[in-house]
C-alpha cells in the first residue's frame, strides 16, 4: 500500500523520497539486498549473540539427524494452537 507523497513530505527529506522512488524500482533481488543492508545497520550483528545462535542452530540439527528429537510438521504445530487457542 503506498503512502501518498504529501504524508511523507511532512517527515522526510527531498533526498529521502528520492531514494525510496529509486529503491521502489530497483528488481526483487537488489530489493532484498538493500532491505538487509539496512536492517544491518539498524541493528548490527553482534558477534558473541551470532555465535552462541549458530551453535545452537547446529546443536539442533545434530539432534534432528541423530533421532534425538523429532521434528513435528508446521501445519500440525498450527492445528494444535488452533485447537488450544481458538480464534
Amino acid at each position: 500500500m503506498e503512502m501518498p507523497r504529501a504524508l511523507y513530505n511532512s517527515i522526510m527529506t527531498a533526498q529521502t523520497l528520492d531514494l525510496i522512488e529509486m529503491a521502489e524500482a530497483l528488481p526483487i533481488e537488489e530489493k532484498a539486498i538493500l532491505v538487509e543492508r539496512v536492517l544491518d545497520s539498524m541493528y548490527p550483528h553482534q558477534k558473541e549473540i551470532d555465535d552462541l545462535w549458530r551453535i545452537e542452530a547446529e546443536r539442533r540439527v545434530a539432534d534432528v539427524r541423530s533421532g534425538k528429537v523429532k521434528p513435528i510438521p508446521g501445519d500440525e504445530v498450527f492445528a494444535e494452537i488452533e485447537e488450544r487457542f481458538g480464534r
